[in-house]
């Protein structure tokens, strides 16, 4: 089956995550946690891309981000999933015991608008939603709880948004997405397609050949025949 098309074009604004093979636990322990942050640093330092928001589950993660370069998010992506994943089989003894991920990661472009807010909150309530925090803020292994220290922690992770931060960020992040919201996010994310206004959303669609994301999924429906084409030739 043909892989679906991808937009990476440089200055483009995109969420990008992947999840654990068969929904396993990867980060178990703070120490895993941290490990991956120490994987987006080195790999912010290789590629050109600049990371907005992002926040780390036990069984997938979430960035948004913006490449630099065209097909600089791939890039950036494969080598986290690959490093991550050859520094979890040294750690676990786990080499040639299958896949850590359940396959390349997933990806979206976005609108640099309310879109994107939408987006980041998103993000960065993964863990209030799945409750395992009583505020966003938090969740230690995520752009918002980064966000709020002073000084900034090691590494340096976080690059200034493309759009000034609404104000009161931290009570918007608490506040419960529309299900709309909901179901534009994970159906983009499940497709590839874009997330913003119907204009723009057909702009960045043809010119980035993504017009087939946007398309219904399965085989076209067969029309039944008039009565009279019904017979038998």
């Amino acid at each position: 089956m043909p892989r679906s098309p991808r937009a990476d074009e440089a200055g483009g604004i995109y969420h990008a995550l992947n999840r654990a093979n068969l929904g396993a636990k990867i980060f178990r322990k703070e120490g895993d946690f941290a490990a991956f942050e120490k994987v987006l640093g080195e790999a912010l330092q290789l590629y050109q891309v600049q990371l907005f928001a992002y926040q780390i589950m036990s069984t997938h993660w979430h960035l948004v981000l913006r490449p630099l370069v065209d097909g600089e998010m791939g890039r950036f992506c494969k080598w986290v999933g690959g490093t991550h994943t050859m520094r979890y089989n040294a750690h676990y003894h786990t080499t040639g015991k299958g896949h850590l991920y359940q396959g390349r990661f997933k990806s979206f472009p976005i609108q640099d608008d309310e879109h994107f807010f939408v987006v980041c909150r998103y993000v960065e309530r993964n863990a209030r939603r799945a409750e395992m925090v009583a505020h966003a803020e938090d969740w230690r292994w995520g752009s918002l709880w980064r966000w709020l220290q002073s000084p900034a922690p090691e590494p340096k992770l976080l690059s200034p948004w493309p759009i000034a931060r609404l104000p009161n960020w931290v009570e918007r992040v608490n506040e419960p997405l529309t299900n709309n919201e909901l179901k534009a996010i994970r159906n983009c994310a499940q497709r590839g397609a874009p997330l913003g206004d119907e204009g723009w959303v057909e702009s960045i669609a043809r010119r980035l050949d993504l017009e087939s994301t946007m398309r219904p999924r399965g085989r076209p429906r067969v029309r039944p025949l008039p009565p009279d084409e019904n017979k038998e030739v």
